[in-house]
């Protein structure tokens, strides 16, 4: 199983970024996919996660309404559009796979997910 994430970076508050996750080794469609996010000092924080069996979707209050999740089944790869960031939205971005249902938590996300990958850096300047 492996789950590359891409798109990362810096940018100025009120800019947009997108990042990818590429996921391969497990049936794409029987799980949902998230994104875990991880700020310096905090713990982790689950933002958002799209079932690819149903394409429910559930998003982080702070984080409704600018970012906006999706999933490529041609591609199995799942994306998360950010607008309007913000400099608490700095951390590291991390995608994570769960067999099953959608992930409806924030908070400990590692109780949750069965694969992660690696993690790409956002960082939003002020």
């Amino acid at each position: 199983v492996q789950l590359v994430e891409s798109g990362g970076g810096l940018v100025q508050a009120g800019g947009s970024l997108r990042l990818s996750c590429a996921a391969s080794g497990f049936t794409f469609d029987d799980y949902a996919i998230g994104w875990v996010r991880q700020a310096p000092g905090k713990e982790r924080e689950g933002v958002s996660c799209i079932s690819n069996d149903d394409g429910s979707t559930y998003y982080a209050d702070s984080v409704k309404g600018r970012f906006t999740i999706s999933s490529d089944e041609n591609k199995n790869t799942v994306y998360l559009q950010m607008n309007n960031l913000k400099p608490e939205d700095t951390a590291v971005y991390y995608c994570a796979a769960r067999r099953g249902t959608l992930v409806v938590s924030t908070s400990t996300p590692e109780a949750y997910y069965d694969y992660w990958g690696q993690g790409t850096q956002v960082t939003v300047s002020s």
